[in-house]
């Protein structure tokens, strides 16, 4: 094999990079080219002095055997496509991604910080202050518009010396970085590399986005909040111009309503008007005129806008492994990842995207940010001719999670759950009904008086309830409690909450987020719960007062929350023991470097200075530089989310159980890419556990045959029950 060929550029554009990487590229003109063949010197080509280019450079841009590697290759390769040297993905590797799968941060600065990388290689100290001065224009109120190698002969000499640096350090960190999740020396590596290269072509590919509707929806946005300020101003008697004064808002609620809030995220505000039916009607109306003036949904109209090319295409909004310790997808951009939830019927939505593009959604629904809110999916649309095919995995970490943990009982009610009734009268498995869409003669079913298939299992969020309470999932599915606090509700806010170790405050957090009354739903539950175990809760909450941890509930809605943690703990008592399993062959593998231990189908190894959990598909999770302190605490070196700083983080048994089980859920969901890709769909954007394709509008494809596509367990995934559904559409919406 050839030696890989080291590239960076140095650009100049008149448009921001916040724009968009595709937008910036369009008019990008490369100034300096920095190149290294394999081990030999760092070359630097300055474009600007008219020189030709070096034959060397030439040469390998265009032989198609030479692998070429940047980092941040989304960026040099998209720059190259506009300035006449169009790439195939197949031909580049990123040390940025590289970076990234095994959970180390993509700058190549804090990598150098990381590897120790010498000084002479690391990036120059006033390196971001040099590409400041070069390769963008200057401001405004400044008579020379662009610096130059001519006005600025000594910073470029150092702007020159800072792009060969670039390559060097790249260089370093690339051979000095493990190879067990990217590259070519082994077959998992290579898997991943290949997705990689499918990632590029989709980001490359983008998605259509209905500019109109992005427009209408800015313009709505504007007018009511001009309305929403008018009102807030009136609600306040003149004290505030507009509920998104932030300061001034809580002012007025703590001292003229004594009304307490931390802050005003969406989350807060909703849990205070969730809990506290005693408010004030005009703190109500302000707080709810708060949630609707300072809806995110407005920002992410502005961001399709900025964001989407001339040929109203939106690319580039996914980051491979961007999720560093799971190697999920991360959202870029847009964020697709964060859509918010919408709150009204499909039929309305759509009936509002009418009234949005034709600029009198105002005039036709009370509640127009609402409305902006719930559309903002319709953004994305398919072309003529084509449709949009969506599937998503059902409950895919619920089943992963039972999988790992051999939880047998779940594992056979998930089968049972996928199993149908065909017209014919027999009980057809999901495999069975898998299998036969694609080989062509799908299975005929029964559906019941809502269109939906007739099952043999039952709802899994209602049985999660009557496992822990002992009643038939009959009874859970006939409790229809008021406040959306049904005893399924609760089931599934259960399932959610406390299948990594959660408690009561991974409960609320739940809970309030699925809009359940908890004080509500205790009075309905307390009843319920068995002497044992509320006896056991009422400790646990003394315990929570005397430490300050009772979240400010009222005891008997504590007691509840924590009696739902116990009874499902108790019902899951696999779950219970692989976390245990999973923190101690951590720990004995922190003890033992170069020995693997095994907590069920996951194994623990520590490989010099990095602990690694081996997935079921092959895939090592990376943890830094692990220990554990004198109190026993484990922790390793991570991104913290927070300061996005490189710190030690902590972490624990029902985290690392999180772990593996969203990597391994997120295998799952990479596994069909290519075959899906095969036979014609092109992905536009995958979301947590969604594929958003792009078809010819034709009924060879359909939502029924992705799903069996996406459910067609892989080879490493043996006995793991799968299933998925979906809808077609000419707009994208919220199953």
């Amino acid at each position: 094999m050839s030696a890989p060929f080291f590239l960076d550029t140095e650009t100049f554009s008149k448009t921001d990079i916040r724009n968009g990487t595709d937008n910036y590229a369009r008019d990008a003109e490369i100034m300096i080219w920095t190149y290294a063949r394999g081990d030999r010197p760092v070359v630097a080509y300055d474009a600007t002095t008219g020189a030709r280019m070096p034959s060397e450079l030439e040469d390998n841009l265009l032989d198609e055997r030479v692998t070429l590697i940047a980092h941040n290759a989304t960026f040099d390769r998209t720059v190259l496509h506009f300035n006449g040297f169009p790439t195939p993905a197949e031909r580049w590797q990123c040390t940025m991604a590289h970076a990234l799968a095994h959970s180390l941060p993509g700058g190549l600065d804090k990598l150098c910080e990381i590897f120790k990388v010498a000084d002479d290689m690391a990036k120059l100290k006033d390196g971001k202050a040099l590409v400041h001065l070069f390769c963008k224009p200057r401001p405004k109120n400044m008579k020379l518009r662009r610096a130059t190698r001519e006005t600025h002969p000594a910073e470029w000499a150092r702007f020159v010396e800072y792009a060969i640096n670039d390559v060097a350090a790249m260089r370093e960190v690339r051979r000095l970085m493990p190879n067990w999740n990217y590259g070519t020396e082994s077959e998992t590596a290579l898997r991943e590399l290949d997705l990689w290269h499918m990632d590029q072509n989709i980001n490359r590919s983008g998605v259509l986005v209905d500019i109109d509707l992005v427009n209408g929806a800015i313009t709505t946005a504007e007018r009511a909040k001009s309305l929403l300020a008018v009102e807030a101003n009136e609600l306040s008697e003149g004290a505030i111009e507009a509920t998104t004064q932030r300061d001034a808002l809580l002012r007025l609620l703590s001292d003229v309503y004594d009304v307490w809030l931390p802050d005003l995220r969406g989350a807060n505000v909703e849990r205070l008007l969730a809990s506290d039916h005693n408010l004030p009607e005009v703190v109500v109306s302000l707080l709810n005129n708060r949630l609707s003036a300072s809806s995110t949904s407005v920002s992410k109209y502005k961001k399709f806008k900025q964001l989407t090319g001339p040929d109203n295409r939106l690319r580039n909004t996914i980051q491979f492994c961007g999720a560093m310790r799971t190697g999920r997808d991360a959202g870029r951009g847009v964020q697709l990842q964060n859509l918010p939830r919408p709150t009204l019927k499909q039929s309305v939505i759509e009936a509002g995207i009418a009234a949005i593009k034709a600029d009198c959604a105002d005039l036709v629904f009370d509640d127009p940010m609402r409305l902006l809110s719930s559309a903002v999916r319709g953004c994305l649309i398919a072309p003529p001719g084509k449709k949009l095919v969506v599937a998503d995995l059902s409950n895919i970490e619920g089943r992963f999670l039972a999988w790992l943990a051999g939880e047998t009982w779940k594992l056979q009610a998930f089968a049972d759950f996928d199993t149908c009734m065909g017209v014919d009268g027999n009980w057809y498995t999901g495999d069975q009904i898998r299998d036969a869409v694609l080989s062509g003669n799908p299975v005929e079913l029964k559906l019941d008086k809502k269109g939906e298939p007739t099952r043999k299992g039952y709802d899994l969020y209602a049985l999660a309830y009557s496992k822990a309470f002992r009643i038939t999932p009959e009874a859970v599915m006939e409790n229809k409690s008021s406040g959306d606090g049904s005893f399924r509700q609760i089931g599934k806010v259960m399932e959610l909450a406390l299948g990594y170790e959660g408690g009561v405050g991974a409960f609320v957090t739940f809970a309030v987020a699925y809009g359940i009354d908890l004080d509500q739903m205790a009075e309905g539950a307390a009843g319920n719960i068995p002497e044992r175990i509320w006896r056991e809760a009422e400790r646990a909450h003394e315990w929570a007062v005397k430490t300050k941890r009772d979240y400010g509930m009222k005891k008997k809605t504590y007691v509840v929350c924590d009696s739902f943690k116990r009874l499902w703990r108790e019902a899951h008592p696999e779950t219970v023991g692989f976390w245990k399993e999973l923190e101690q062959a951590f720990r004995l593998a922190l003890d033992t470097p170069g020995r693997t231990f095994y907590a069920r189908k996951i194994s623990a190894t520590k490989l010099g200075a990095w602990m690694t959990l081996t997935l079921p598909s092959g895939r090592k999770l990376c943890y830094p530089s692990p220990r554990y302190d004198e109190n026993g605490k484990l922790s390793y070196m991570g991104i913290n989310q927070f300061s996005r700083q490189w710190n030690r983080l902590k972490t624990y048994s029902g985290k690392l159980a999180e772990n593996v089980t969203q990597a391994g859920s997120r295998d799952v969901l990479k596994a069909p890419v290519r075959r899906i890709l095969d036979y014609g769909y092109e992905i536009k954007i995958p979301v947590h556990d969604e594929q958003i394709t792009e078809a010819v509008d034709l009924p060879c494809y359909s939502d029924a045959h992705l799903a069996a596509l996406m459910s067609d367990n892989p080879a490493w995934a043996k006995g793991l029950p799968l299933a998925a559904a979906g809808f077609e559409s000419n707009r994208y919406r919220k199953d």
